[in-house]
């Protein structure tokens, strides 16, 4: 029996070494409302936090195999990220990081296994687009679904106004009214609320939990309705009277952007037109007559 090709043995080594990491990314279980609640109300307090993270104990090997193999500004921008995508319970930041490496050694592994089965510049090149790609996959996920709750939350904006709106009119407050909005609700819009109304709830200014709301969701129309909300504040201007033109503004751009992506509709069909549907009609239409020029050419 001959060697076992280097490139052999390292793709098998780093399939070996992603399977275990698979499994604990996908098996492991999150942190406990409890835990998640404790490392929340601890952030920012060193004596308390450093008790927590006592009472937690020490990560175990693979955690700190993974902590050492990510840099900081990663696991950063992952944490943005999943902070954009409305932070899903399944996927905290800790196992998309073990996803990012396990994703990029199984892909490194098997294109390994390509490159020694068919050595060449191509299968090299695509072996590593393929593993590059592996490594952001968590990341491209992350990012879209943060697009989908942007676009979801500004589309449930207007509405949710119009509800505080009239409940102010009505004699409530505005934070009662952002209450009872985020209770109506069931969109992101209305957990974004609902979690202002905690930060506010545990002793956070308004000011900042309002900015912090409008950072934290990263939508524009928001942004300017919680500038407005704050100004108003600061200048004692009428909170009703900023809630009916922030609706009016905000029914005003949601009807633009339908209209724009309305006009994009024929310059998006031009491309398919082009490619599938004229080439064959241009087929059945022309493909008789130069079978009938071709027979009386050739007879």
């Amino acid at each position: 029996m001959g060697a076992v090709p280097a490139s052999v043995l390292a793709a098998t080594l780093a399939v070996a070494a992603g399977v275990p990491l698979l499994g604990w990314a996908l098996v492991a279980r999150p942190q406990d409302a409890a835990a998640r609640s404790r490392a929340n109300l601890t952030r920012g307090l060193d004596v308390a936090g450093a008790g927590a993270r006592a009472a937690r104990g020490r990560p175990g090997l693979l955690g700190r195999l993974v902590s050492l193999l990510t840099p900081a500004g990663t696991v950063v921008r992952l944490d943005r990220l999943a902070g954009g995508a409305g932070r899903p319970a399944a996927w905290p930041v800790q196992r998309l990081v073990a996803a990012k490496l396990v994703l990029a050694a199984v892909a490194a592994g098997l294109g390994l296994l390509v490159v020694a089965r068919s050595p060449g510049p191509l299968p090299v090149l695509v072996a590593v687009g393929v593993t590059v790609v592996a490594y952001f996959v968590p990341e491209l996920l992350l990012h879209s679904r943060g697009q989908e709750r942007q676009q979801a939350i500004g589309l449930e904006l207007a509405d949710t106004l119009d509800q505080m709106t009239i409940a102010v009119e009505a004699g409530l407050g505005f934070e009662a009214a952002m209450a009872r909005a985020g209770r109506n609700g069931r969109g992101p819009l209305a957990e974004e609320l609902v979690r202002t109304l905690q930060d506010i709830g545990v002793g956070q200014p308004r000011r900042e939990a309002y900015l912090a709301l409008a950072e934290r969701t990263g939508v524009e129309d928001l942004r300017r309705f919680i500038r407005a909300v704050v100004q108003a504040d600061v200048y004692g201007v009428s909170i009703a009277d900023v809630l009916r033109t922030q609706a009016a503004e905000m029914r005003l751009k949601r009807r633009q952007r339908a209209e724009e992506k309305a006009m994009q509709i024929p310059v998006k069909v031009i491309f398919p037109l082009m490619l599938c549907i004229l080439p064959v009609l241009f087929i059945v239409l022309l493909g008789p007559a130069v079978m009938d020029i071709v027979d009386a050419f050739s007879g």
